[in-house]
């Protein structure tokens, strides 16, 4: 689903990396798809989380349809959840739909959340 910057090495401490992902995770859950009850980690639409040596984040996402009403404005909510986190320096979200999201990337969370268990 998502990856850190751990498998490289880095210049923030490993325990700070650690809960520096955590935190962006968390806030990541905070941001919903409007027309799907479940956050968008969950949903698998984040593709990619790096946090560089200046803790500036860079987060690949997608969305469950290229035409989805919400896409000019969800990058946007990404960007001010993670913003939030406290070590952030600097967000920037790219919107990517390669590959196509499809409905196995969701975590068994989100499947329950959408009613498939």
């Amino acid at each position: 689903m998502a990856s850190g910057s751990a498998a490289k090495e880095s210049a923030i401490p490993a325990e700070e990396l650690s809960q520096l992902t955590s935190d962006i995770i968390g806030a990541l859950k905070t941001v919903y798809d409007p027309e799907i009850p479940a956050d968008i980690y969950e949903l698998g639409l984040i593709y990619k989380i790096d946090i560089d040596d200046d803790r500036k984040v860079d987060i690949e996402m997608t969305l469950t349809a290229p035409g989805c009403p919400v896409a000019g404005e969800m990058p946007g909510w990404v960007e001010n959840a993670v913003g939030s986190v406290a070590g952030v320096q600097e967000v920037h979200v790219e919107l990517v739909f390669d590959p196509p999201w499809t409905p196995e990337r969701m975590s068994e969370e989100a499947q329950v959340a959408v009613g498939w268990f």
